[in-house]
């Protein structure tokens, strides 16, 4: 599964991506922000990633060092996407987003470590 299409929860939101390792890139992340989304993420280059409906109704959130920028739903608020702080060339994906992917079925998921940043050191 390397093409695939995302949708937020209500629909206003629609995005399709290609997958450079397809599903194998899946994690989940311990940052402060992540751990609190709970959301498992795959990868993307930035260029394969296009927002095919609904630009204008996501929302960004930043904090910190503003390089994570994190996209929602501005309806019904499910987290999309995010350029990732570390490779700003490549956004995390919500897995729970991609038709068709049941992401209990694809536990253990692993854990990288966000808490201990090396750009925080």
């Amino acid at each position: 599964m390397n093409d695939v299409t995302l949708t937020c929860h209500c629909g206003a939101v629609e995005l399709h991506a290609i997958l450079a390792d397809g599903m194998e890139s899946i994690r989940r992340c311990d940052c402060s922000f992540c751990s609190r989304r709970g959301a498992a993420t795959v990868s993307a280059r930035l260029e394969d990633v296009e927002v095919v409906r609904g630009e204008a109704d996501l929302t960004l959130y930043t904090f910190g060092t503003g390089t994570a920028q994190h996209y929602f739903c501005r309806h019904c608020g499910i987290y999309t996407h995010h350029r990732r702080r570390s490779d700003p060339t490549q956004y995390g994906l919500n897995a729970a987003c991609i038709r068709g992917v049941d992401v209990r079925l694809l536990d253990p998921i692993p854990w990288t470590d966000g808490r201990n940043h090396p750009s925080d050191a």
